[in-house]
């Protein structure tokens, strides 16, 4: 059994009523939006994101969930597919999971129109059943995307990141958003505990290891999705190559600090800074930092009893930092 398939084991039922839930919330009155909303969840993901709410609500109440918990998992399943259907525009991007993205068949204008029904969507779903504390936890998660993707582009100009800006932009890129399916799931069953503040830290924890080893792709030959040397022609500063530079002399600092800027659209200067980056052991340095980040997450399971819902989380942190894409 794939690894995907052993994580969704013990919420199978539970995630086959979601979807459709799911696809009930995205429906509207114009059929352009039905149509394009169609195809989207027609070439859904993996959905790591919802079976992480229902994964932490099961563990914390005894395997038992209600409403709020389907709840959780639209409102984080709407705000993640709206910010891809928006990444997208921001990026230029033309494919997405290995089809065409929405602004690659209806352009931009539509794209953004289309994110940001999904968001709305996503805030009406808390809305519509006064679940106030599930609307916060979001609101928060979509402040701090929005502020990461800036800091990011803030930072790509000056090229000045350090590795504590560095952790701040994944945090609110990418972990706040695992961090709020996590809190979401616990606020479902257990609201106003210390348990909500616990798992938003767990998913944070595993956002953070998820981002490093996607930031490590960009070194590797595997097929995942993206050309090698994306995150470099980006002028994305991430941690293997913030690790080499600062690792560096002042002349090979210059040389690098040259490439990103000037010559990041080379491909044989992209190839000498990757494998500059490789020697300098910035790989190295990156897969211990994921891995302590892995290891701080998995401690935090250790105080909860045994049951299939902590296997599944188990697998799922662990398949965080082993997936091959």
């Amino acid at each position: 059994m794939k690894i995907a398939a052993q994580i969704r084991e013990p919420i199978e039922h539970e995630m086959e009523l979601f979807e459709n839930k799911f696809r009930d919330s995205m429906s509207s009155k114009v059929a352009l939006f039905n149509r394009i909303t169609y195809y989207i969840v027609n070439r859904k993901g993996k959905q790591m994101r919802p079976m992480f709410v229902f994964l932490t609500a099961k563990l914390l109440n005894n395997g038992e969930i209600d409403e709020r918990t389907y709840t959780g998992a639209s409102i984080i399943e709407l705000i993640h597919t709206a910010s891809l259907v928006h990444d997208d525009v921001v990026d230029d991007s033309y494919k997405r999971r290995g089809f065409f993205s929405v602004n690659a068949l209806w352009k931009n204008k539509i794209a953004v129109l289309v994110g940001d029904y999904l968001f709305s969507k996503g805030l009406l779903v808390a809305l519509e059943r006064g679940d106030y504390d599930l609307l916060q936890i979001i609101s928060n998660s979509v402040k701090s995307m929005s502020e990461g993707e800036l800091l990011q582009i803030e930072k790509a100009r000056k090229l000045d990141i350090t590795e504590d800006v560095y952790y701040e932009i994944i945090r609110q890129k990418t972990a706040t958003l695992i961090a709020a399916c996590c809190s979401m799931g616990a606020a479902s069953v257990k609201p106003d505990s210390e348990e909500v503040e616990i798992f938003r830290r767990f998913g944070e924890l595993c956002g953070m290891a998820f981002q490093i080893k996607d930031d490590l792709f960009d070194y590797g030959s595997e097929r995942i999705g993206k050309p090698t040397g994306i995150d470099i022609k980006e002028q994305k500063m991430t941690l293997p190559l913030i690790y080499a530079l600062n690792e560096s002399s002042k002349d090979k600092k210059r040389w690098l600090i040259n490439s990103i800027k000037n010559h990041n659209t080379d491909k044989k200067r992209v190839r000498e800074v990757i494998a500059y980056v490789k020697e300098k052991g910035g790989l190295d340095y990156s897969v211990q930092k994921m891995l302590t980040f892995k290891d701080e997450a998995l401690g935090l399971l250790n105080s909860y009893p045994d049951s299939d819902y902590k296997a599944a989380l188990t697998l799922m942190v662990n398949y965080v930092v082993d997936r091959k894409k």
